[in-house]
């Protein structure tokens, strides 16, 4: 296959005449790696993702000793920065130094290259390209080409953006979806990768198979480059990331575009902490706002339209019943109308699928999935739902491939 190369499709003189026209109108929106490090072996340091609840950060970094692409993620959580109240910015020439060492002991460079990727898992299948995406670009009738499809919480894009504008490398890449053309880039992946030997092949702590090849300059990556130009793409996973990467001043975000052919959408939890209320007041609060509320099994709801929720020893079930999608009745409706709790405030946190609940909770409110069609629904439509409302899987692994900015 040669160094970074794929095979050469089988396509006569006139396509690759075409091809090349496409790639001239083009723009480089979307581009290869110019820079950029694949892992050796496994990634250095916890088995812990640099999206995981600070708090289980912290906790793994307290007891690795070695150094780890998790202490470069999150500088300021390190025990050293903790003990010294460090900012991000100030903790950030140690990162830089840890990067520097774990990228000469457990990394090989490449160059000028996009990466067909493949996840296949208990909690679905993804075949993708990781490339650089411009998360500003927009079409020539001025729409954006990278569409958010969730808020964003200030705080967290403003940490983010720091850490890419300070370490100038992207260590995890966000999940971008087609609006259009899925299944076509999925073909294309399937035929260009077809019979080569993957340049990378591992396992990760849940059972999911991540398989990389690498695609340097050629014919087929020219036709990848080409295809996915013509897109419009919708932020699966990595919301914060696009945003951080458009306010770090980079200009460039590592992402996984994928169609599939298996992603799934979990539902994204919410957690009130520190509010006093209990379930007897919780019932009774919501059933003066209208709110029909009634004793309900512990486990979330399959569909939409209602919220189970856990307080104490309590389970019961509220009927939404109103237009709009169950996370923003939740937050809007439930949480700010009826208990006056700011849903981006303290007292609210996400709960992933399948975490444990935090000790300090006073209640648990467990929603339905997201179905994808309410997802393209709302893009259409131009809106976006609130932060954490979707749990797409599988995710690309945090650094399997970095690159340069």
């Amino acid at each position: 296959m040669g160094k970074h190369s794929m095979k050469t499709p089988g396509h006569g003189t006139d396509f690759f005449r075409e091809l090349s026209r496409k790639m001239a109108r083009m723009s480089n929106w979307i581009r290869p790696i110019a820079r950029g490090w694949v892992v050796r072996d496994t990634v250095p340091g916890p088995d812990v993702d640099e999206f995981a609840d600070p708090g289980r950060v912290i906790a793994a970094l307290a007891g690795s000793r070695d150094d780890s692409l998790l202490a470069v993620q999150h500088p300021a959580r390190t025990p050293a920065a903790l003990a010294g109240g460090l900012s991000i910015e100030e903790a950030l020439p140690q990162a830089r130094a840890t990067f520097e060492r774990i990228r000469e002991q457990h990394y090989r460079p490449v160059s000028a290259v996009v990466a067909p990727y493949r996840i296949d898992g208990p909690d679905g299948v993804a075949l993708g390209v990781l490339c650089l995406v411009d998360p500003a670009a927009v079409r020539d009738d001025g729409m954006t080409r990278v569409r958010h499809t969730e808020d964003v919480y200030p705080d967290v894009v403003e940490e983010r953006a720091a850490m890419l504008a300070g370490l100038g490398v992207a260590t995890s890449a966000a999940m971008l979806v087609p609006a259009t053309g899925g299944r076509e880039l999925t073909a294309l992946i399937e035929r260009l990768c077809r019979g080569e030997v993957p340049a990378l092949s591992t396992v990760d702590g849940a059972g999911r198979k991540h398989e990389l090849w690498l695609a340097g300059p050629g014919a087929g990556q020219a036709e990848l480059l080409a295809a996915l130009a013509e897109m419009d793409l919708l932020v699966a996973d990595g919301n914060h990331r696009v945003a951080a990467a458009a306010a770090s001043g980079r200009g460039a975000l590592l992402a996984l575009v994928t169609g599939g052919p298996g992603l799934r959408i979990g539902p994204i939890h919410r957690v009130l902490a520190g509010t006093g209320l209990d379930a007897v007041t919780l019932v009774r609060r919501w059933t003066e706002a209208g709110f029909d509320v009634h004793p309900g099994p512990p486990e979330p709801p399959s569909e939409a339209g209602e919220v189970t929720v856990l307080a104490g020893e309590a389970a019961f079930r509220v009927v939404l019943g109103k237009a709009g999608g169950d996370h923003a009745v939740v937050e809007q409706e439930l949480l700010r109308g009826a208990l006056g709790v700011d849903p981006e405030g303290p007292g609210v946190r996400p709960l992933l699928p399948g975490a444990p609940v935090p000790e300090d909770a006073d209640a648990v409110l467990l929603l339905a999935p997201v179905p994808y069609a309410e997802v393209l629904a709302v893009h259409a439509a131009g809106l976006r739902m609130p932060r954490k409302a979707t749990y797409f899987t599988p995710k690309p692994r945090s650094g399997l491939l970095l690159a340069e900015l």
